[in-house]
C-alpha cells in the first residue's frame, strides 16, 4: 500500500511530533491535529529512511498496523474515546510475543516461532490504544551488551554507526533515538534497559522486581514462572512517559490480580531541592573512568545548583551503605544460576573453574560456579539477597535516591569476538586507556538488580566525543515513582534527550 500524500500543514505537525513524547502524541491525536494513520505512516517512513543502516526494527506487519490498528484508532477517536496511547505508534523488544510475529530471541532454532497471542505486557499497551509498529532487535538469548544475532543481523547506534546501541534492549533504544516511535517495551536483568538508554541518550526504567509480568516473553514459549532477577519495563524519550507506561503495565498477571494489586506509593518529593541524594562515583577498589566522572560531576553540579542535599559514601558511618564489593559476587551467583542456557565459556575459563580454590569467593569465582549451583546453595544466596534488600531499605530511611553511573563507558564499538568472556574494551581513565573485560562492565547495572530495586537511567548530555552519557537513580523497593520523579525534575530543569545529528524531524522525508 502506498502511503498517502500529506498536505503542508500535516507535514509540519508530524515534524513537530517526531521526537515528542508519547503523551504529547496522544494529546495531538485527541485534539485531531493529526490522524493515527498519518502518524503511523510518518513512523514507517522514518523506518524506511534510516533502518537500512540502523537495523533496529526487525519484525513488522505494516498492513496489520494500518488496517487493524491505526484506522481503528482513528474511528475510536472520532467516537470520542480517550485512552492513554490511543493511536500512538510504538515498538516492542523482539523477545515479547506479538500476535502474528516471530519471537526468536535471535536464535535460529526459534526463527519460525510465530506467536498466536500477545504477551501480557503487549496486551496492556494495545488496550491503552497503542499501534504496534514492529519488534526491535536483541542479542542472541538476550545475553550481550550488543544487539546482533544470526536471525536479524547487527543493530547500530544512531549516534555512531560503528558503535552498538547496547543490549539486550538495543534495538529498542535505537528506535527511540532515531525518532521511529516514542515508546518502547524492554526487559532488564543485567542493565538491558538502562545500558541501551545510556548508550543512546534516552530514558529507561527498571521496575522493582515482580511489578510487571513477563508472561509471553522469551523462547521457547509457554513459560509460567517468573525468571529470577529479570523485569520488564519501559524506555522512552521523556521521564513522564516512563511513569505513564509503568502504570499501564502493572497488575496484568491474571492469577495474582484476583486478589493482589500493586498500588505504587507517590514520589517522595515534587522539588529537586527536597531530595536527599547519595551519590556514588566509583566502584569499591577501582578508580572512576573519565565517563563515570563526567556523568557524576554533571549530576552533582546540577543538584547543588537546585539546592538538593548531596552526600557521598565518605560522609556515612560504617555499615549504612551495603557492601557493594561483597554484594556483586552474590549478583553474579544468582544471575549465572538463572540462565537456562549459560553462554559458552572459553577454554581458559574452564581451566580457571577447574582450578578454583574452595575459599575463593571473588566475583569471577561466583560467575564460574553459578551454572552448577546446587539448590541448597541457591537458597542460601537467596536469603542473602533478601537480607541485602532490607539493608537497602534502612539506607533509604536517610536518602530518597542513590545516584550512580550506568556503565564505565559510553557506547562501545562493535566487538563480536566469541566467547564473550574473552572480550575486552578500551575504557578511558585519567592515566589513559585501559582494557576492561566484558564481565567487568556490569558492576553498576547489577547494583539495583540483586535487591530488586527500581532504577531510572536518565541522560546528561554529550561527552567530549559527542556520545551520550547517563546516570541512574536507584530508589527504595516498590517506590518506582521516586526515581522517575527525580529524573523528570532534572529533565524539566536541564533538558534531557538530544536528537542524533542527521536524524532531525524533516530528515525522514
Amino acid at each position: 500500500m502506498t502511503a498517502p500524500q500529506l498536505n503542508e500543514s500535516t507535514s509540519a505537525v508530524l515534524d513537530a511530533l517526531t521526537f515528542a513524547s508519547a503523551k504529547e502524541q496522544a494529546q495531538a491525536l485527541a485534539a485531531k491535529r493529526v490522524s493515527a494513520v498519518d502518524l503511523l505512516e510518518h513512523s514507517l517512513t522514518r523506518i524506511a529512511r534510516f533502518d537500512g543502516a540502523l537495523n533496529a526494527v526487525v519484525a513488522r506487519d505494516d498492513e496489520q498496523a494500518r488496517t487493524a490498528a491505526a484506522r481503528a484508532a482513528d474511528a475510536a477517536l472520532a467516537r470520542g474515546e480517550r485512552r492513554p496511547l490511543l493511536g500512538v505508534p510504538i515498538s516492542v523488544k523482539e523477545s515479547f510475543d506479538v500476535a502474528g510475529l516471530v519471537t526468536s530471541v535471535g536464535n535460529p532454532g526459534f526463527a519460525e516461532n510465530r506467536a498466536s497471542t500477545d504477551s501480557l505486557a503487549v496486551a496492556a499497551l494495545r488496550e491503552a490504544g497503542a499501534v504496534i509498529v514492529g519488534k526491535t532487535n536483541v542479542p542472541l538469548g538476550l545475553a550481550d551488551l550488543q544487539s546482533y544475532n544470526d536471525v536479524y543481523g547487527l543493530t547500530r547506534n544512531p549516534w555512531d554507526l560503528e558503535r552498538t546501541p547496547g543490549g539486550s534492549s538495543g534495538g529498542s533504544a535505537a528506535a527511540l533515538a532515531a525518532g521511529y516511535v516514542a515508546r518502547e517495551l524492554g526487559s532488564d536483568i543485567g542493565g538491558s534497559i538502562r545500558i541501551p538508554a545510556h548508550f543512546t541518550g534516552v530514558y529507561g526504567h527498571k521496575p522493582s522486581y515482580g511489578h510487571v509480568s513477563l508472561r509471553g516473553a522469551g523462547a521457547p514459549p509457554g513459560r509460567f514462572s517468573a525468571r529470577d532477577l529479570s523485569v520488564a519495563g519501559p524506555l522512552a524519550r521523556s521521564a513522564d512517559d516512563l511513569e505513564l507506561a509503568l502504570d499501564l503495565l502493572l497488575n496484568r498477571e491474571p492469577l495474582t490480580a484476583k486478589a493482589w494489586r500493586v498500588d505504587l506509593p507517590p514520589a517522595h518529593h515534587r522539588r529537586l531541592a527536597d531530595f536527599r541524594v547519595l551519590v556514588i562515583d566509583r566502584w569499591p577498589g577501582t578508580a572512576p573512568s573519565l565517563s563515570e566522572c563526567f556523568g557524576i560531576e554533571r549530576v552533582v553540579e546540577r543538584l547543588r545548583t537546585q539546592g538538593a542535599a548531596v552526600s557521598r559514601p565518605a560522609d556515612l558511618t560504617d555499615g549504612v551503605l551495603p557492601d557493594l564489593a561483597r554484594a556483586h559476587p552474590l549478583y553474579r551467583t544468582l544471575l549465572g544460576s538463572s540462565l537456562a542456557e549459560p553462554p559458552a565459556q572459553s577454554e581458559s575459563a574452564r581451566q580457571r573453574f577447574a582450578a578454583l580454590a574452595p575459599d575463593d569467593h571473588s566475583a569471577d569465582a561466583a560467575w564460574l560456579r553459578a551454572p552448577t549451583l546446587s539448590h541448597r546453595d541457591w537458597l542460601k544466596a537467596d536469603e542473602a539477597r533478601h537480607a541485602l534488600r532490607h539493608q537497602w531499605e534502612r539506607l533509604f530511611e536517610t536518602f530518597d535516591v542513590v545516584v550512580t553511573p550506568v556503565a564505565p563507558t559510553p557506547a562501545l564499538r562493535h566487538n563480536r569476538a566469541e566467547p564473550k568472556d574473552t572480550r575486552t574494551y578500551p575504557v578511558a581513565y585519567k592515566e589513559g586507556l585501559r582494557d576492561v573485560r566484558f564481565l567487568d562492565l556490569f558492576y553498576w547495572a547489577g547494583l539495583p538488580v540483586l535487591p530488586g530495586l527500581p532504577a531510572t537511567s536518565f541522560p546528561l548530555g554529550l561527552d567530549d566525543e559527542g556520545l551520550p552519557v547517563s546516570a541512574q537513580a536507584v530508589g527504595p523497593w516498590l517506590e518506582d515513582r521516586t526515581p522517575i520523579a527525580f529524573a523528570r525534575l532534572l529533565e524539566e530543569a536541564y533538558g534531557g534527550f538530544l536528537v542524533p545529528p542527521g536524524y532531525e524531524a524533516a530528515a525522514g522525508r
